[in-house]
């Protein structure tokens, strides 16, 4: 539970061409405010100085996003052609990613896929957030796709929570987040979906807990281990398991291999790796692009 700091990042994988950490909860992966002195890419530069590379505004390449609030697995590129490969991955949709979270209240469906079309909302005061259709002031609204499994059921302070995993379909700004609490279920200790009433947790309880990216060159495939476990923090009680977690990720692997597999072809779930790539993906290609020299 305690927080972050310059020295405690944790190196989950490690090659000439990428890292990838476990991402503490509450920093952010880089910022430009001076205040902000304990970052992901401030932990890097003060592990790896060797590693930051001098034609980038923050010296590392990331080649995904993780919320403030969540922790995690977080791929890292350590070149311009690493990233350009890892990016192809995410741009014809081959990453496989999941994540545990504790959610309020009682799942009572052990498995869903959640449809949810998800904006962007435009309500004074709550511009920094998303929301799903049908919200008052929502604009935007994009097709998504979220995966959820039921793991345990148990307590939290004394109230009702489920241990649940989630594989991101799509991958929407705060789709896990706001999907969950569309449903009337949202995650523990999100300060922001709650609307400002869940306080007390030390942290939000999202955490990336699984990361598949299968380069041209090298397989990326990643665990950063389950922090929501009673050793770890006392607060969690589980009192019933619905599915345990390697069992579930068991599935959720086979799904993904069999969706990449050459006989899938022309069958329902094929069309989700031929997605047009979205305004978002762009944008983040662009911002990559506008960091590396020309060569």
């Amino acid at each position: 539970m305690e927080p972050g700091n310059i020295e405690n990042l944790c190196i989950l994988y490690q090659s000439l061409d990428f890292l990838v950490v476990n991402k503490h909860w509450d920093i952010r992966i880089d910022s430009k405010m001076w205040y902000e002195k304990v970052t992901v890419q401030s932990q890097l530069k003060h592990r790896f100085p060797e590693l930051a590379d001098p034609d980038t505004y923050y010296g590392f390449r990331f080649c995904h996003q993780l919320d403030f609030s969540t922790s995690g697995a977080l791929c890292v590129a350590l070149s311009k052609e690493a990233a350009g490969r890892a990016y192809k991955c995410f741009k014809e949709r081959t990453v496989t990613k999941a994540y545990l979270a504790l959610v309020r209240g009682r799942v009572t469906q052990s498995c869903m896929t959640i449809t949810l079309a998800i904006g962007k909302n435009t309500q004074e005061g709550l511009t920094h957030m998303m929301c799903v259709q049908g919200t008052e002031g929502c604009e935007n609204e994009k097709p998504c796709q979220t995966y959820l499994t039921v793991l345990q059921h148990g307590l939290y302070k004394g109230d009702s929570v489920t241990k649940v995993l989630l594989q991101p379909l799509t991958g929407r700004t705060h789709q896990l987040r706001v999907h969950c609490s569309a449903l009337g279920y949202p995650i523990v200790g999100d300060f922001t979906y709650s609307f400002k009433k869940d306080t007390d947790p030390y942290r939000m309880m999202l955490h990336a807990y699984y990361l598949h990216i299968p380069t041209d060159h090298e397989l990326i495939e990643v665990t950063a281990p389950d922090p929501f476990q009673p050793e770890s923090d006392p607060n969690w009680t589980p009192t019933e398991t619905v599915q345990s977690l390697s069992e579930a990720m068991g599935n959720l692997i086979n799904k993904a291999l069999s969706m990449e597999s050459p006989e899938m072809e022309g069958k329902p779930l094929k069309p989700m790796e031929k997605k047009r790539e979205t305004e978002e993906e762009r944008a983040v290609c662009q911002q990559w692009l506008a960091e590396w020299p020309g060569e």
